[in-house]
């Protein structure tokens, strides 16, 4: 069998090292040179300034966990993972961490790392597994030519097939939102441009998140020379290149509201100028934005024109989250199982019985691109073989401690706390001054949060075990209230 990953790595694939240890990063890079362009980093913030500026995005990242400022947490490199998958989807991640309990591990992978290697590592395995997640990336780019996105008869996937054939040949904008990994792009490019009649004509993606706010706007427009230092020459942008094709403006979410009022502009009557031009140009490009965030919400709190959201939602699309697909888990398993045991050339694995019913009762938070990782690693460890239970849960990110008993009984407490609140409720609301749920609701949920924290004493999994949340909600939660303080 001819070696894939050679053949992959003629070219030289561009490699980001993330380590607050200098030491470890020369030696990395001067080790993995050979195989890869590197470009090292050695925190979160720098990482994503850094990646912002570069003219390509890494196809690999190594990544540790104990970045700065609390090199002896998990968080700062739980949430690069994340950073990391939305600036660049396609990224393989590889963390290398001394942080190697197995529920950081787990952690890890569910929100989207291809693998974790604890530290010390010899710098071949290393090179191995950054080989393999290579290859894979490479297989998962060919997977997808000519092949329907949509796998699965849930009542979720056929909504969005319903969605799907009504927008799909209309020139409207259309907004996709949904949780991450979920294929936003995916169904952007192949439902809503490669499956019409905009099909001969240009897709363009641009991720807005991945994009220094002062280069937005000659991205999107193009400039002429001498608009600003550096502009030597005239340059088209992404409206002038998309032509009369389909334009996917990723993580619209992320916009600056300055840049989101030229777009809206482009949006209602199609006109817009390079930067350093007055003179006025019309854009035929089908519109189509995707967002993991809620947009609705982002407008309330005025970090979201209305009128643009108003604008982009003429056709709104869900991407639906798996744990909401029921049985499209084991079809999604059979497609990736058989797809990788192709073209990798070996035997597919099993699920025994006990392994199917543990794999229709995880929830997969990190959605499809987790269950694709999980296939990965099991093509990868048990080719050819039964996969137990125990095998499987090595791969997910199950609770600690089951918490299905504590939840699953209300108390009397609970029922007179209930109607204490009902009380508390009517009397605030009858005040008849000013008011507003979500500020309370997202106030009441930090407070919890923070206190939980308090009593783990900063642990995370003993935290969600008090909240009666799963890890990874909780983690989910603590990003999303950061983002809104």
């Amino acid at each position: 069998m001819p070696s894939e990953p050679d053949a992959i790595l003629r070219d030289k694939p561009f490699l980001l090292i993330v380590d607050d240890d200098a030491l470890i990063c020369d030696t990395l890079s001067f080790s993995m040179s050979p195989l890869f362009e590197v470009v090292t980093s050695h925190s979160r913030p720098h990482c994503l300034q850094m990646l912002r500026q570069l003219r390509r995005l890494p196809e690999l990242a190594l990544v540790d966990l104990g970045l700065p400022p609390l090199p002896h947490r998990p968080d700062e490199g739980f949430a690069l993972i994340s950073d990391l998958l939305k600036l660049a989807p396609d990224i393989r991640i590889v963390v290398l961490s001394g942080q190697s309990d197995d529920g950081n591990a787990r952690h890890a992978r569910t929100l989207g790392a291809a693998e974790f290697v604890a530290k010390p590592c010899n710098p071949g395995d290393l090179q191995q597994v950054l080989k393999r997640a290579l290859t894979f990336r490479a297989l998962d780019e060919m997977g997808r030519d000519g092949a329907s996105p949509l796998i699965g008869n849930s009542p979720a996937i056929e909504k969005l097939r319903l969605q799907l054939r009504q927008y799909a040949d209309l020139p409207f904008p259309v907004l996709i939102e949904g949780e991450s990994g979920s294929g936003k792009e995916i169904i952007a490019a192949s439902c809503l441009h490669y499956g019409t009649r905009r099909r001969q004509k240009p897709f363009l993606a641009l991720n807005c998140a991945a994009v220094s706010p002062n280069l937005v706007e000659p991205t999107l427009f193009g400039y002429a020379k001498g608009a600003f230092t550096g502009a030597v020459a005239m340059k088209t942008g992404y409206f002038e290149d998309a032509g009369d094709g389909t334009l996917f403006l990723d993580e619209i979410g992320e916009l600056a509201l300055e840049l989101q009022a030229k777009l809206l502009r482009v949006l209602e009557n199609g006109e817009y100028q390079r930067v350093g031009e007055t003179q006025k140009r019309v854009s035929q490009a089908r519109i189509i934005a995707a967002t993991n965030r809620d947009l609705r919400k982002e407008v309330r709190s005025g970090n979201f024109r209305a009128d643009l959201y108003h604008r982009l939602s003429v056709c709104a699309i869900t991407a639906p989250a798996l744990r909401d697909m029921g049985d499209d888990r084991l079809l999604l398993l059979e497609h990736f199982r058989q797809m990788y045991a192709a073209q990798t050339r070996q035997s597919p694995f099993r699920l025994s019985p006990d392994a199917t019913a543990l794999w229709l009762a995880y929830s997969f938070p990190g959605n499809v691109r987790e269950l694709r990782n999980v296939v990965i690693r099991l093509t990868t460890k048990h080719p050819g073989q039964t996969v137990d239970a125990g095998a499987l849960e090595v791969e997910l990110d199950l609770p600690d401690e089951p918490l299905a008993a504590g939840a699953s009984s209300a108390t009397a407490a609970d029922e007179i706390s209930g109607d204490a609140i009902v009380t508390a409720a009517s009397h605030r609301l009858r005040q008849r001054e000013p008011f507003s749920l979500d500020r309370l609701l997202d106030a009441t949920e930090r407070g919890y949060i923070e206190a939980a924290l308090k009593l783990a004493h900063g642990n995370v999994s003993q935290a969600a075990r008090l909240l009666g949340i799963h890890r990874t909600t909780l983690y989910n939660r603590m990003e999303a209230s950061f983002r809104e303080q």
